[in-house]
């Protein structure tokens, strides 16, 4: 029996101002029973990033909602509470830890970090939304 749902994880900010990780389903409902397809996604165009082996960031926010897939390598966010998702090659996310209205930046509340795990560089396709 063919799939009807993706389950897809978003990062979000959510009401305490932390970024969080939630599991949402995607129906798939067009195509045919041997190829489904979600409805068309809008999109405000892509970019392509390599990261060097050893790349780790900060604690920072989302600047722009965006789709971001990993291509090659594996990625680990990890978010204030202590807890890390990692992400290889051909799994994606919804990265929307924007910064909450009015909020001024606080690295020890807000925002997620990303670090390359292994010994390749990390290739990303963001697709903004």
């Amino acid at each position: 029996m063919p799939m009807t749902t993706l389950t897809l994880p978003v990062l979000f900010t959510d009401t305490d101002g932390r970024a969080r990780f939630r599991d949402e389903p995607l129906a798939l409902g067009e195509g045919t029973p041997v190829t489904r397809l979600s409805a068309l996604q809008a999109s405000g165009g892509c970019q392509f990033r390599q990261s060097a082996v050893g790349f780790a960031s900060g604690f920072h926010c989302t600047t722009t909602p965006q789709w971001l897939v990993v291509l090659q390598g594996r990625m680990e966010i990890g978010l204030q509470d202590g807890s890390t998702r990692v992400f290889g090659p051909g799994e994606c996310f919804y990265s929307n830890d924007t910064l909450p209205a009015g909020a001024t930046f606080n690295p020890a509340l807000h925002g997620h970090r990303s670090q390359l795990l292994g010994d390749e560089p990390l290739v990303t396709l963001f697709v903004r939304a």
